[in-house]
């Protein structure tokens, strides 16, 4: 929670003051516990959760993010199962591996790395797999359970947002939350996990009108649209709380470097706000752990119940 004084301002502007959200250091505190959880497991029995990540393709992020994801998973303790699959992968073949892993007991989790190539059909990829090892939460059925307040596996990213703000405002009960974005992946869910924590919830999107004034209402701004920097600083009420999800990566003086969909160094006036890198994105490898070992220890709930109906 470090002070931001010798941040980057425009000229004029007053010195940074808002506090830093560290989601990396959240994230490595969210793994350790994790981690002694499966060591525990792992020490009282001869089962330990295992995540199984399928890559069609060679996406050079895709590749990039599923490395370290092994490393991640691997450090935790857990079972790590990587596909690698040509661009060239049939849908019949993609579906009948996602077969076969659901139908593994060793595998407690499976992700398909998207973006998946054109010529295959992601939805039917991502609704193949059983909704007990869709550690994504993009699985239709885990989407409807969210909606209606029942017990889901949630989507990572939004996930770690909801714990970053409960970690940093603890009662989110009354606040007004806008949501800028409607994606089924971020914005959506973030919307259903605030609703739950009884905040009064706002989704905006390409077609709202004035979102300036939308925003400045917020004391909770959570922003997902994947455009540099769009919201300004006039944009954000004195107090509130900024959750930057985007990335977007800019050419600024001929150098490359990471922005988010804030504008970060306009946000002085903010109670806090998580950075671009360093804020959301470490949440995500994160909370997939977290799903992993929570779809586990419902497997084991499960399989237990089994045993004590069939007594």
């Amino acid at each position: 929670m470090a002070n931001m004084k010798d941040a980057h301002t425009p000229l004029g502007c007053l010195a940074f003051e808002a506090d830093i959200i560290d989601g990396k250091a959240f994230a490595a505190g969210l793994m350790a516990r994790v981690k002694t959880e499966v060591d525990e497991i792992r020490s009282t029995g001869d089962k330990v959760p295992g995540l199984a990540v399928v890559l069609v393709g060679e996406d050079p992020a895709s590749t990039v993010y599923v490395a370290s994801k092994r490393r991640e998973t691997q450090a935790a303790g857990m079972n790590s199962f990587e596909h690698r699959l040509p661009a060239t992968t049939s849908q019949d073949d993609l579906l009948t591996l996602v077969g076969q892993l659901n139908a593994d007991p060793t595998v407690h989790g499976i992700l398909v790395q998207l973006p998946l190539p054109s010529h295959l059909d992601a939805d039917a990829v991502i609704e193949a797999i059983d909704p007990a090892k869709d550690v994504d939460g993009f699985h239709i059925a885990n989407a409807g359970k969210l909606a209606v307040g029942q017990t889901a596996l949630v989507p990572c990213t939004p996930l770690g947002c909801i714990m970053l703000l409960k970690d940093r405002l603890d009662d989110l009960t009354g606040l007004h939350a806008v949501v800028v974005g409607r994606s089924n992946i971020v914005g959506k869910p973030m919307a259903q996990l605030l609703l739950q924590e009884d905040c009064t919830v706002t989704v905006a999107h390409r077609y709202s009108r004035d979102l300036p004034t939308l925003t400045r209402m917020a004391d909770i701004v959570v922003v997902a649209v994947g455009r540099p920097e769009m919201v300004r600083g006039d944009w954000i009420k004195p107090g509130a709380t900024v959750i930057d999800v985007g990335i977007n990566r800019v050419i600024q003086d001929g150098k490359s470097r990471l922005v988010g969909d804030v504008a970060f160094a306009e946000m002085g006036h903010a109670r806090a706000i998580t950075p671009v890198p360093g804020g959301v994105g470490p949440m995500t490898i994160g909370c997939l752990l977290s799903n992993t070992l929570e779809a586990f220890r419902r497997a084991q709930a499960r399989d237990a119940a089994a045993v004590k109906e069939n007594l």
